[in-house]
């Protein structure tokens, strides 16, 4: 089995290292001001992703739902694995490949895990990613996902507190609009709603597969 270091890491750390990847753009990654923290631990953990220590609050988020009314995060999620990822529909690349990959891999879960995991698509381009937009786009992914849409600052100062970052989306010459953000997925556990691990791009369906139901029984 493949084993991926525990980081004992800060919030504040992950998010001094946040990479941004631009969406639809040259791919180009461009690195946080700060440098990284340094690596004060490390151990073994059962994840193929990146486990955390301490683990991220799960962001205090009320924006709106693909429903069409308010969807409080905490509130929604609660009790159950949630990955939350922040993305926009427009992206040619990252985006619909991590979505198609996390769907690919719950196909694989029996339904006791299929059942317990909710993934929570936050937009970073809610001018024209709305309610609607957003639904008809992660239907085809399948009924564990659902889209926010509402108050970039909001969307910002929420991706902030998980270690990623997001920029104001970029209206280019030829009419084209781009967003640069993280591309990470982070796994909030049931038990505590806590975020312990981290899914960076390139994460392969296997590993999510692998950890979807370590994730669900709550393994830390």
């Amino acid at each position: 089995m493949r084993r991926t270091r525990a980081l004992r890491l800060s919030a504040t750390a992950l998010v001094a290292a946040a990479l941004l990847a631009g969406c639809g753009t040259s791919g180009t990654h461009h690195e946080a001001a700060d440098k990284p923290a340094a690596i004060s631990a490390e151990s073994d953990s059962p994840y193929r992703g990146t486990a955390v220590d301490p683990g991220f609050a799960k962001p205090d988020l009320v924006l709106t739902g693909t429903t069409g009314k308010p969807y409080d995060l905490r509130e929604k999620t609660a009790g159950k694995t949630t990955l939350v990822f922040f993305g926009y529909t427009n992206c040619p690349d990252v985006c619909p490949t991590t979505m198609g990959d996390i769907s690919a891999a719950l196909a694989q879960q029996p339904q006791s895990v299929r059942d317990n995991v909710q993934v929570v698509f936050v937009t970073t381009d809610p001018e024209r990613d709305t309610p609607k937009s957003l639904r008809t786009w992660l239907t085809a992914f399948g009924e564990n996902f659902t889209g926010l849409s509402g108050d970039l600052a909001k969307v910002k100062k929420a991706a902030l507190s998980v270690g990623i970052s997001v920029e104001d989306p970029k209206k280019h010459h030829n009419g084209t609009v781009t967003s640069d953000h993280g591309t990470q997925v982070i796994a909030f556990t049931p038990k505590d709603n806590q975020g312990r691990v981290v899914y960076t791009h390139g994460t392969t369906v296997d590993d999510f597969a692998h950890d979807l139901p370590l994730l669900v029984k709550n393994t830390r």
